[in-house]
C-alpha cells in the first residue's frame, strides 16, 4: 500500500473523530477543522516512523497535541490534559450526548450558512454542511474551481465571524 493509498484509509475511517477531538478541545468548528487536516497532514509527513500498531491511538495523539500547541499559542489557560481527555471518550462508536452534540452543531452551522448572501450561502451549505467535495460543487453548479475555492474561503471567514458573533451573545 502507498502512503497516500494509507493516508486516504485513515482519513476515511479516522475524520470523524479526529475532528470530534478537536472540537471538544477548541470548541471552534472552524479551529478544529483546520487542526484535523493539520493532523492528517501531520501523520502523512510521517508514516516512515510510524510503526503500524494502533493507528487509532496515534492519531488521537496527534491531534491532541496539535489542539494543545494550538491552545497554548492562542494564550488559552483552561487546557485538559490528556489523560482527563482520554479517560472521558466512551468506548463506543457515538453516545447519546456525543450525537446530541454533533446535531446542536450541525443546526447551528445550517442557521449560520443560511444568514450569508448569495453566492455564499449556497456554497456554504454544499460544502461545510452537506459536507460535498468542491469537484462535487463544479458538477452540481458548473462554477470554475477557482471561483468555488474563493468562494468557500471568503465564506468560511464570514461563518467564522457570525459563530463569534453568537458566542458573544450567548
Amino acid at each position: 500500500m502507498t502512503d497516500e493509498e494509507i493516508l486516504e484509509r485513515l482519513i476515511h475511517q479516522y475524520q470523524n473523530l479526529i475532528y470530534s477531538i478537536c472540537y471538544r478541545l477548541t470548541g471552534d468548528y472552524f479551529d478544529a477543522e483546520d487542526l484535523a487536516q493539520d493532523t492528517f497532514l501531520s501523520a502523512y509527513k510521517n508514516l516512515s516512523r510510524f510503526d503500524g500498531k494502533n493507528e487509532r491511538a496515534w492519531l488521537c495523539r496527534i491531534a491532541t497535541n496539535k489542539c494543545i500547541d494550538y491552545l497554548k499559542r492562542a494564550g488559552r489557560r483552561s487546557v485538559p490534559t490528556e489523560d482527563e481527555y482520554f479517560s472521558s471518550i466512551p468506548d463506543s462508536n457515538s453516545s447519546p450526548e456525543q450525537t446530541c452534540l454533533e446535531d446542536d452543531v450541525k443546526r447551528r452551522l445550517y442557521e449560520c450558512c443560511c444568514q450569508l448572501s448569495p453566492p455564499y450561502r449556497e456554497v456554504a451549505l454544499d460544502y461545510y454542511y452537506h459536507e460535498m467535495e468542491i469537484s462535487e460543487i463544479v458538477a452540481k453548479t458548473g462554477k470554475n474551481v477557482k471561483t468555488l475555492q474563493t468562494q468557500i474561503y471568503r465564506a468560511k471567514g464570514m461563518l467564522r465571524k457570525l459563530y463569534r458573533k453568537e458566542d458573544l451573545k450567548g
